[in-house]
């Protein structure tokens, strides 16, 4: 039988995770993967006073990421009705286009304007007040027009702030959520699986149960992933009167920091739940 759940959170690398999500199964990918800007930095700048401005961005962002390797799976996981979002920079947009465009009916992209970006401190070139997010979809897709002067492709937002913006740990990129909750009301409906293999703290996971979706999201950082199931935790808490806190029998090869799934019903083994989620069967 189908199980109900609502979130299943993986402490684990996508890359092998992803091949075990049946094909067409995905209703909208909403993902921020890395931009590798770092490599192109001259390092953070110093600040009288106050931290040094962060241009480094983070170690994970110096390894190199490549779209190509995730074009496959991201078309074979998306249901035919399936939206694609990804986060992204100019540096990148080309390199998503040239492995997606031709997989799909549309591609397109939209502008999130960051309306109190860092300042230029040595005031020689524009602020960096706009990110990219490109999008793809096929005929027929799920779309949730809200108006003519709501259905842009920009959206306008300060970037995310205190208390939102988690100071432990703190993640370079942390989307806000209101951004978030946009783009899932528009490309996705109520009961519909958002996934997100590029996790962080969570901030797709928030914005998806908020609005009654439910949240697949996977993140190798194992700070950023306990930061994102206390979250994506209370944001369940606080849309379902069922309390959180139930304990799985685990195997012997899972722990309870590594995965954590749907709290709201009592299911089998978490190794087992997982394989009920993703239809999956070992040979």
């Amino acid at each position: 039988m189908k199980c109900q759940w609502k979130k299943c959170l993986l402490n684990g690398d996508s890359r092998d995770i992803i091949k075990r999500i049946p094909d067409n199964s995905i209703d909208f990918i909403l993902t921020d993967p890395p931009y590798n800007l770092g490599k192109h930095s001259t390092g953070n700048i110093p600040l009288p006073g106050r931290s040094a401005m962060n241009n480094d961005v983070a170690d994970w962002d110096m390894i190199d990421f490549h779209p190509e390797e995730w074009a496959d799976d991201f078309v074979r996981i998306l249901k035919p009705t399936g939206n694609l979002f990804i986060f992204t920079s100019y540096n990148m947009i080309g390199r998503w286009y040239d492995c997606l465009d031709h997989r799909f009916d549309t591609s397109n992209f939209m502008i999130w304007h960051k309306t109190n970006p860092a300042p230029k401190i040595f005031k020689a070139g524009f602020l960096n007040s706009c990110e990219m997010v490109f999008t793809c979809w096929n005929k027929k897709h799920t779309w949730n027009f809200i108006s003519q002067s709501e259905m842009h492709n920009f959206v306008e937002s300060p970037i995310c702030m205190r208390p939102e913006r988690l100071s432990e740990p703190k993640h370079p990129a942390q989307k806000p959520v209101s951004i978030l909750r946009k783009m899932i009301q528009i490309a996705s409906n109520i009961g519909d699986i958002v996934f997100d293999p590029f996790m962080g703290v969570g901030s797709v996971g928030v914005a998806a149960i908020g609005l009654g979706r439910r949240y697949f999201g996977v993140e190798i950082d194992s700070e950023y992933f306990e930061a994102a199931k206390l979250r994506v935790g209370k944001e369940l808490e606080g849309t379902d009167n069922t309390p959180l806190g139930y304990t799985y029998n685990l195997t012997l090869t899972e722990t309870c920091n590594n995965i954590v799934c749907e709290p709201n019903t009592v299911f089998q083994p978490e190794i087992d739940e997982l394989n009920l989620f993703l239809n999956y069967k070992d040979a």
